[in-house]
Parts: structure tokens; C-alpha cells; sequence
């Protein structure tokens, strides 16, 4: 058994705490250690950041502790209070994208991945690229083998699409290890923050499990490396259109259909008899679909056609947009303009609701019109929630077919409706899902646009539009309209505070933070979006990004005449200092917020959130005094903070409170003082959907009745 003083089992503790700050819980277990650490080595230590730092840390503590047996106990106590626990065995299904009923040919393909798929472990990842032009369908022959493989991955069998099928450059690692992550069935709050902590928490989650793992539309060697694993028994197929340098892997290329195995095919989609009574013009339609799996499937009732239509241009030779061209020639004016319009700007999804507002029709009837182009083969449906996108073939026709057919000023403002029903909802449900908040403005009456169930709801519909609002926010910069990128950001306060997702935002926020620079300097505008940049370069651990972010806020609030926000700036950088083990500096930034908000007169705006800033900068002056070991003014600073939780009946931040009181009674090992604050805090917590604060105030009191 690892000696839990050796410099490998501290320096495992501080990894383990370090990577669970997620959530609030693995908050609490940060600051706690930071305190453990200065009492064991006498001294202030700045918080770690990186694996080198970390063992340095561990090393000093392990100094202290070999000499003093009494801090060895005190440190062993801890270590095995702040343990993150285990995550439990969770069954996972597939996760794969539905496969096709008539899939033809692709033998030698698929032998070739079962063969890779069961070759003998030699610590080489198993791994292959398949490759092929859109439409030929490649992720059909990655999900297909999927679904009859299923023997070989008893443990599941998971899906991620990396978005490099358009023009971009994909999604973020950090991003799509999350993705995986939630199919195996790991919640956000158990997820490290930083990308690098992110790849090995993922690595060793799928350890000891026979998987498969498809990565759809990938785009480069530095996108898909942080997602490989050397598990013997995990296979990951990635998918692309055409191999990329970088990458040790079994290529498997995927080309077109010869003759007989197209016939073949459109036999299966339709019959024998179709196909027999279409052989006048079968030929012709072969040629034009170039042995396309997609471009045949979307032809195929052209079988009974006596004659083909005729074609506006060849498209280029691509099979994909030929085939478009020929089903985009036989909608009605209504449905080619929707099909126009929606694609404009790649965007990840979208509704009826957004593509009528673009569009100026009735959402009803434009939601018939969304499943007709989907039955058409001209859109692809999302998983059963109203939401639909393009293939990338078919995006390009209809993006040049609105340039062509509407010309570039119906086109741009098209796309200004369409950046205006995105911010509309945004800041609907932004201001739904924190109605106390005064960084989320509120709409205007005329524009408050849907009423949700709840504030759950709202939030909700906030993250099924995420990715959307961030394509926006780059869509506003590059289309000129500073002040809908601005509205936008301002939005995403509830995703950054609720939902984290803060890698898929921060590209929006550092775009809103140089618009507002640009256009709106020294405003509240800019001082609220270099907060909430502040406030994500912190839980991803760019500590020092943070710092800039934070002190651009306190003096664009400050400029603006903003008392609120300029002392909430100043109360970001303390809680910055707080995460960095750097108590007196935090306790500093906490005491120049209060005095801020002491200047505050009727007139100025947020004064209705005094009494709650003011508790909690109290609570947080008690945790910085907890560091350097000043328990008793740390004491009563949370207790006058409690006090005013209690009174106005704030029951999340009375149990927040309650467990900063606990923990510095245990600071102390005082654990009967301790154990009523804990058992408070559980009742309290009781029925707020609060898990991860609840089990680490199960793991203290355990610790506290076992130790």
C-alpha cells in the first residue's frame, strides 16, 4: 500500500483535488488543501498549476511531514477526507448515429476493421482512418460496422462528431472529450476542467473497457491526438474526408460504387421491377451519381421518372451537389427559399422557430417545410428534437443557389434576422434562467419572445442553442453588428455560472471582450464581459489570463461610474486569488469590494443586491482568513454571513456557508464541533438537486465518525 506522506501520494492528492473543481465540492477540497498546505509547511505557497509544480508542492509538504508525526496524521486525516470518490460501474449503450437497412458492398472495408479491431494487443492504439469524398459514406461504414460488431464491445460503443465536415476547424478536444464522457455516463460535475486533465481522466475512464469509439468529420492530427488511447481493449475509428499527415494509423479508404453494387442498391431502396422498368434511363442516372451512396439514395425516385430532368449546371462533377441541385429543382418557391436562407452560415442546428423568423413565414408551416427537405434528403434531422442541419455538399449548393437567386443584400439581411432571433432568445432565456441576476439585462417588452416553465427549462433551452449563440457571436463580428455580439455574450452568463461548457464559449467571450474594447470602451458592457472572460480563464485554470481579464473589468466598471459592477470585478480577482492559495491578497480585493459597495446610493443600479453582496463578500473574507490560520475572525466573518443567509431565507448559500464552518472546525480536528454544522448543512441542502455538495459533506462526516 502507497504510503499516503510519500511525495508520489501527496502529489497524487493535490492531481486528484486539483482536477475535480467542477463543481462546488471540488472547490471546497481545493481551498481546504491550499489551508492544509500552508499549515504543514509554515508558510503561504502559491496554488500549483501545472504537474511540475505539483510534485515540487508535494515535496515540501513530504519534508515537513517526515519530521513531524503529528502533521503526518493531520495530513493522512485529510488526504482521506478530500478523496474524490470512485465514479461507479455505469453500463453504456451505443450511442451510434442509426444505421442504414440497404448497405451495400464495402466487404473488404469492413474486413479490414475487424481485423485491426481484433489483432493482438501490442500497445499500439487500435486505430483506423476511414476516408472518403462526402456522400460516400464513410461514417455509414464506421457506424455500420459498429452495429454488427457489437460482440466485440460488451462495454459500449460511442459517437462523437468533430465538425470538421465544413470549412472550420472543428471541434475543440476539450470539447468532444466531454461529449464522450457524458455517454459513459459521467457528469459534468466529476469532469477535470483543463484539457490535458480532461484526455487522462478520459484515458483512464475507458481503461479496463472494450469500446468502441467512432470520431465523425475529423479534421487534423492535433484535433483527434488528445482523444487516442492505448486501452488494448478500446478501437477508435475516426472518419474524414481524406487522410491527414500526423497519425499512426490503418487507412481505409472508401470510394465510389461500381456500376453493379449501385444497381444494386437502388434495387434494395426501391424494388426489382422498378429498377427493370427504368432501364432506359438507368445509365444516364448512374452516371450522374457517380457512385454516391447519398447521391443514389436521394435519386432514387427519379427511377420511375421517364425521362431526367435536366440539370442548371453539373455542379462541378460533385456527386453530392448534383444530386441536391436536381431535388432543389422540384421544391416549391417556399421551401427553396428556406432551403436558400437557413444555409447561410454553417450552424450547428436549428429549429422552426429560428429558420421562420430568417425566412418571415408561419413556424408551423415552416416546420412541415424543415420535414419535407429533411424527407427530401436535403436536410439532416437531429436526434427526434425538431433540429436539423446540412450535409456540407448540400450547404454549398444552397448557400450558392441564395447568392445567386436572392442576391447579397436579400441574403445579408436574411442573415441579420436570423443573428436577431438568436439574440432575442438568448436573452429570453438567459433572463428566464436568472431573473435576480443584474448581469443578464432583461429584453425588452417586445422582444421577451418565449415564456418558460422554469428557470430548469430556461436554462435548457439555453443549452440546446449553445453552440449556435457562439457561431453567432462570430457570425455578428464578421458581419459587422458589434451590439448583437455584445447582447449575445451578455446571454451567457447563466450557461457560464449554471452549465460550465466553458471551452465551447470562451472563443465568444474573447470576441465580445475585443468588440466591447472597440466599440464600447470603458462601459458596463465591457466591464460585464471581461468579468465573465475572468470568470472562465479561472475554472479553466488560466490563471493568469483570468488576472487581465478581471483587472480590465474593475476599470472599465470603474470608468463607467458602475459602483456594482466595478466591486463585483474587484470580488472576481479576490475569489482568482482564493484558487490561488493567496489568502492576504484575496482577503484584500474582498475588503476594497466592500468598500466600493459601501459608496453605493439609491440611485445607482443593483442596489436591491446589496444585502446579498455584502454577505457574501463576508463569507468569502472568512475563507480567505481560514488560509493563514486565523480561525476565529474566519469564524465569525461566516457567521455574520450565515446570519444573513438564514434571514432572508437563501438556503443555498446558508448550506454553502455551513460547510465553510465545518471545515474550519476540522481544520482544527475538531470534529465534534463539526459534525452538527455538516448535518445542518445535509438537511439544508436536502431536495436542491445539490449532489456533489452533498457527497462530500457525506465523505466529511464519515471521516469526522471514522477518524
Amino acid at each position: 500500500m502507497l504510503d499516503p506522506t510519500s511525495v508520489a501520494a501527496i502529489s497524487a492528492v493535490l492531481g486528484a483535488v486539483g482536477s475535480g473543481m467542477a463543481n462546488e465540492a471540488g472547490k471546497w477540497a481545493w481551498e481546504s488543501t491550499g489551508t492544509a498546505v500552508r499549515r504543514i509547511t509554515g508558510r503561504e505557497i502559491p496554488a500549483p498549476a501545472a504537474p511540475e509544480e505539483r510534485d515540487e508542492v508535494a515535496r515540501m509538504v513530504h519534508e515537513r511531514l517526515r519530521s513531524d508525526p503529528q502533521l503526518a496524521a493531520f495530513w493522512t486525516a485529510f488526504a482521506t477526507r478530500v478523496r474524490r470518490a470512485p465514479a461507479s460501474d455505469r453500463s453504456v449503450r451505443s450511442s451510434l448515429p442509426a444505421s442504414i437497412r440497404s448497405f451495400t458492398d464495402r466487404k473488404e472495408a469492413m474486413k479490414q476493421l475487424q481485423r485491426e479491431a481484433s489483432r493482438r494487443p501490442d500497445g499500439r492504439p487500435r486505430l483506423a482512418l476511414v476516408h472518403g469524398p462526402d456522400g460516400m459514406g464513410s461514417s455509414t461504414l464506421a457506424v455500420h460496422f459498429g452495429a454488427r460488431s457489437t460482440r466485440l464491445f460488451p462495454d459500449g460503443q460511442i459517437y462523437a462528431d468533430l465538425g470538421g465536415g465544413g470549412g472550420g476547424g472543428g471541434r475543440e478536444p476539450g470539447s468532444v472529450l466531454r461529449a464522450l464522457l457524458r455517454q459513459l455516463r459521467v457528469p459534468d460535475e466529476e469532469m477535470p476542467l483543463r484539457t490535458d486533465e480532461l484526455g487522462e481522466f478520459y484515458r483512464q475512464c475507458v481503461a479496463d473497457r472494450r469500446l468502441l469509439v467512432v470520431l465523425d468529420h475529423a479534421y487534423s492530427a492535433a484535433q483527434v491526438r488528445p482523444l487516442f488511447t492505448s486501452a488494448p481493449g478500446v478501437f477508435t475509428i475516426l472518419v474524414a474526408r481524406a487522410p491527414f499527415p500526423g497519425i499512426d494509423a490503418l487507412r481505409v479508404p472508401v470510394g465510389p460504387l461500381s456500376d453493379k453494387d449501385a444497381e444494386r442498391l437502388l434495387t434494395a431502396i426501391t424494388d426489382k421491377s422498378t429498377v427493370a422498368a427504368a432501364r432506359a434511363t438507368l445509365p444516364s442516372l448512374l452516371q450522374r451519381c457517380g457512385g454516391s451512396p447519398y447521391a443514389l439514395r436521394a435519386a432514387a425516385h427519379q427511377l420511375s421518372a421517364p425521362t431526367l430532368p435536366s440539370r442548371r449546371t453539373e455542379a462541378d462533377g460533385d456527386p453530392v451537389r448534383a444530386a441536391a441541385e436536381d431535388n432543389y429543382r422540384l421544391l416549391t418557391p417556399e421551401s427553396a427559399r428556406l432551403y436558400r436562407l437557413m444555409a447561410l452560415r454553417a450552424w450547428p442546428s436549428f429549429d422552426a422557430a429560428t429558420a421562420a423568423r430568417t425566412t418571415l413565414q408561419d413556424p408551423d408551416a415552416t416546420a412541415e417545410l424543415l420535414a419535407d427537405l429533411a424527407d427530401r434528403m436535403l436536410l439532416e434531422r437531429g436526434t427526434g428534437d425538431g433540429r436539423y442541419h446540412y450535409r456540407h455538399g448540400v450547404r454549398a449548393h444552397a448557400e450558392a443557389a441564395a447568392v445567386r437567386e436572392d442576391g447579397i443584400a436579400a441574403c445579408s439581411a436574411a442573415l441579420a434576422r436570423t443573428l436577431s432571433a438568436c439574440a432575442d432568445l438568448a436573452a429570453s432565456a438567459a433572463h428566464q434562467a436568472l431573473p435576480e441576476s443584474w448581469r443578464v439585462p432583461a429584453p425588452a417588452e417586445d422582444r421577451a419572445g418565449q415564456r418558460y416553465e422554469d428557470r430548469g427549462a430556461a436554462l435548457d433551452a439555453l443549452l440546446a442553442e449553445a453552440a449556435n449563440l457562439v457561431e453567432a457571436v462570430r457570425c455578428a463580428e464578421e458581419s459587422g453588428d458589434p451590439d448583437t455580439a455584445v447582447r449575445l455574450c451578455r446571454a451567457l452568463w447563466p450557461l457560464q455560472l449554471k452549465a460550465g461548457h466553458h471551452e465551447m464559449l470562451l472563443p465568444a467571450l474573447r470576441i465580445g471582450t475585443r468588440l466591447a474594447d472597440t466599440h464600447r470602451p470603458a462601459s458596463p458592457d465591457a466591464g460585464a464581459l471581461h468579468a465573465q472572460l475572468a470568470h472562465t480563464l479561472t475554472e479553466l485554470k488560466r490563471w493568469e489570463e483570468a488576472e487581465t481579464a478581471a483587472r480590465a473589468a474593475a476599470r472599465a466598471e470603474e470608468s463607467a461610474g458602475h459602483k456594482r459592477g466595478h466591486a463585483s470585478a474587484v470580488e472576481f480577482l479576490g475569489l482568482l486569488r482564493l484558487r490561488q492559495w493567496r489568502y492576504r491578497e484575496a482577503y484584500e480585493c474582498f475588503e476594497e469590494a466592500g468598500g466600493i459597495l459601501d459608496t453605493m446610493g439609491e440611485g445607482d443600479e443593483g442596489t436591491a443586491d446589496l444585502p446579498r453582496a455584502r454577505a457574501l463578500l463576508e463569507r468569502h473574507r472568512g475563507r480567505a482568513l481560514r488560509g493563514p490560520g486565523r480561525r476565529e475572525e474566519a469564524r465569525e466573518r461566516l457567521e455574520t454571513a450565515l446570519r444573513c443567509f438564514r434571514s432572508s431565507g437563501d438556503t443555498y448559500n446558508t448550506a454553502r456557508t455551513l460547510t465553510d464552518l465545518a471545515e474550519s472546525r476540522l481544520d482544527e480536528e475538531d470534529t465534534e464541533a463539526a459534525l452538527p454544522l455538516i448535518d445542518e448543512a445535509i438537511t439544508t441542502l436536502d431536495g436542491q438537486s445539490a449532489e456533489y455538495q452533498l457527497l462530500y459533506l457525506r465523505q466529511m462526516r464519515e471521516a469526522c465518525l471514522t477518524g
